[in-house]
């Protein structure tokens, strides 16, 4: 029988040493460059957001239907001479566009909006070319972390999807029925690109932290305030495609006055077109009213988000929500002068610019709420 050791005895040489502690299945995966992939998006979505706003001034300045073919592959060089440019001003005066609203125009102004346009296209393959690079070589070199290829993957098929989109919106003008593209078709695209880049913005904030560091916040998580925030990133999404029913058929240039449209609280005539449901889609005051009414009910649940922020023990969070609140009045307040100036072109821009910055910052905000950044005990004072 073996006589009992003391507890301060040490082990000798030839006896087993006891067994080191395994590392957890977060631990064991594959961590991959999560910093380099981070920055990457980074360029992706600095990419989509001038994107957002290169797509803005090319409706804008009416530029949309100068090109009238979709050529994603060969469309990428622009004319080179002065029978290429003559053949493509002669497409261009094929369509309702120039018929009937820019008949006479020269082939210096053709220019200038088939420019608009071409860089448009041109920038959407520069975004493809960037995510394909990107994307093949963390695959390929197995710098990907754990879980994340077909969430990247999926930013890809996306884009892909926004182009077959953009020419759907852009075939809409040519067919004779109208003078624009369908605004309908052009709140998709607007929308798809915002979808887009909020994957984008959310992935590059779940890959400031570690998956390790993501698991220990989300028990923290203000489950009523991620609630009201994912609300409220919903509500602003469903504000920007009416915004896009707006820029589609030019609204924002009538009814300038405020707070009343046309002297009285509803625009006149709002159902004159039929069948009834075209209104919501094609009549300028309806579009602009409903604009409107949800900008107002917007930053009034925007304020009651913010009320709930003020409730968080986490500094961070509470400061998100402040930027939120401060971002929205900004908004609400561009908005109003934007249409009581007529939508001209310089305010109209960084309205739109307005929204991606409110975007960011409600996913930011919502990001926080779900997993609270670690804070000292005097930063939770």
């Amino acid at each position: 029988m073996s006589s009992k050791r003391s507890i301060f005895e040490e082990v000798e040489p030839g006896q087993a040493k006891p067994a080191v502690a395994q590392a957890g299945i977060i631990d064991r995966a594959n961590r991959g460059a999560r910093g380099a992939i981070r920055i990457w998006l980074m360029v992706l979505f600095v990419m989509v957001a001038a994107m957002i706003l290169v797509g803005g001034l090319t409706r804008l300045t009416d530029s949309g239907l100068s090109i009238t073919e979709w050529k994603p592959v060969t469309g990428a060089l622009p004319p080179m001479s002065a029978d290429s440019w003559g053949a493509e001003f002669e497409k261009y005066q094929t369509i309702p566009e120039y018929q009937l609203q820019n008949a006479g125009m020269t082939l210096s102004e053709f220019k200038f909006i088939y420019w608009w346009e071409w860089g448009h296209r041109q920038l959407g393959r520069f975004v493809g070319v960037v995510w394909a690079i990107g994307f093949l070589f963390f695959l390929l070199s197995k710098r990907i972390p754990t879980g994340w290829t077909p969430r990247l993957l999926g930013i890809g098929a996306l884009g892909g999807l926004q182009g077959a989109i953009g020419w759907w919106m852009v075939s809409s003008g040519l067919t004779g029925e109208r003078l624009d593209v369908a605004s309908y078709r052009l709140a998709t695209h607007l929308g798809l690109a915002f979808v887009i880049l909020g994957f984008i913005g959310w992935f590059i904030l779940q890959l400031s932290r570690s998956e390790k560091d993501l698991l220990q916040a989300r028990r923290g998580r203000e489950a009523k305030l991620f609630s009201m925030s994912t609300g409220l990133l919903h509500f602003a999404f469903l504000q920007i495609l009416l915004g896009a029913l707006v820029a589609g058929i030019d609204a924002g240039r009538n009814f300038v006055d405020w707070p009343l449209m046309a002297g009285g609280f509803l625009p006149p005539d709002m159902f004159a077109l039929s069948p009834w449901w075209r209104n919501f889609f094609e009549d300028a005051g309806l579009v602009q009213f409903m604009h409107r009414m949800a900008g107002y009910l917007l930053f009034i649940f925007g304020i009651v988000v913010w009320n709930r922020a003020r409730k968080s023990g986490n500094f961070k969070t509470r400061r998100a929500f402040d930027w939120v609140a401060v971002m929205m009045f900004g908004q609400m307040v561009l908005g109003i002068v934007t249409v009581m100036h007529s939508a001209p072109l310089h305010i109209a821009i960084f309205h739109q610019l307005g929204a991606i910055i409110l975007w960011v910052l409600i996913l930011r905000g919502r990001f926080l709420a779900g997993y609270p950044a670690e804070q000292s005990v005097r930063g939770a004072a």
